[in-house]
């Protein structure tokens, strides 16, 4: 069902910032009429909210800015320090900071499943083309993460720490450009378990790797890391790749990285045999999250059968 995000606003802000207000002046001792004269409703209609016959919306009510929100114009009201343009440009910016990834997206989400996971914020950017290249990345790594979790051998290669997946977008700069998994994927009674959905900027050690990758090679956009296993390593060789090892000193890590892979060119596999209190991780690259799991997954199966 097509639900604009107005909508929401229209249907479950306004009545429940109205009746939050009309409760809170009627508290101050204004007649109801005054109230509606506030409102710019019946007064009726103010019985109604002050009587609490108007559901409220829990997500926004419950929110600390919008009762703070509605704190400040009720008290501007009743002294009269605040006039009507002044309260309506409280609650425009009210309801800009929370079509920004907020409450009003997360009622939206409900109301159309089809934006649920996206990390939708087509309210603050609008259906630009950087927006749809965030829903390509973010699409990508969840169909990535669903190959790893389905594919045979993978739950033996996710390490202690978890594995994560990762895409940048193009142009990437920063973690917030690269869409990965928050939580990331655990080993869970002999299975791949997904914690949530991707978002940009749910990744460090990955998105670290992947930037520095990124910045030598542009063309390499996705990434997934594994616990070190030789037999892994051997199976990249058998493919004519070459594992590139690296110190697991974290420590300007994505900095040497960039230096080396601007030196020796951007290896599809790279690995560290860890260190005190860092547990040994192989990374695979690719073009996208997806390419990047599908040569991972080759390698496990290799690593398995020999072949």
């Amino acid at each position: 069902m097509l639900r604009l995000p107005s909508e929401i606003v229209a249907d479950r802000f306004v009545p429940t910032a109205r009746a939050m207000l009309a409760a809170e002046l009627d508290a101050r001792g204004l007649s109801q009429q005054a109230i509606a004269s506030h409102l710019g409703v019946s007064q009726p209609a103010v019985s109604n909210y002050v009587g609490g016959e108007v559901a409220l919306e829990r997500r926004f009510s419950e929110d600390a800015r919008m009762v703070a929100t509605i704190e400040t114009i009720a008290e501007g009201f009743a002294t009269g320090e605040m006039d009507s343009y002044e309260a309506l440009s409280e609650l425009v910016a009210l309801v800009e900071e929370f079509e920004d990834r907020g409450p009003i997206c997360a009622v939206h989400e409900e109301a159309m499943p089809a934006l649920e996971g996206l990390g939708c914020d087509i309210c603050v950017r609008g259906p630009d083309e950087a927006k749809v290249a965030e829903r390509s990345v973010l699409e990508s790594v969840r169909r990535a993460a669903r190959l790893f979790a389905s594919s045979e051998g993978t739950v033996e290669l996710v390490p202690n720490v978890g594995s994560n997946i990762g895409e940048a977008l193009p142009d990437a700069r920063e973690a917030t450009d690269v869409a990965a998994i928050p939580g990331r994927l655990h080993a869970i009674r002999g299975r791949v378990e997904m914690a949530a959905d991707p978002e940009f900027g749910a990744s460090e050690h990955v998105s670290g790797t992947l930037l520095a990758a990124n910045a030598a090679d542009p063309g390499i956009r996705g990434a997934i890391n594994l616990a070190t296993d030789d037999r892994l390593l051997e199976a990249a060789r058998e493919r004519d790749i070459e594992p590139m090892e690296f110190d697991a000193d974290y420590e300007d890590r994505q900095e040497r990285l960039r230096e080396s892979f601007t030196d020796r060119g951007v290896p599809r596999v790279l690995c560290h045999r860890g260190a005190f209190a860092i547990e040994p991780i192989t990374y695979v690259l690719g073009t996208s999250a997806i390419e990047a799991v599908e040569l991972a997954t080759d390698l496990i199966e290799a690593a398995r059968t020999g072949n």
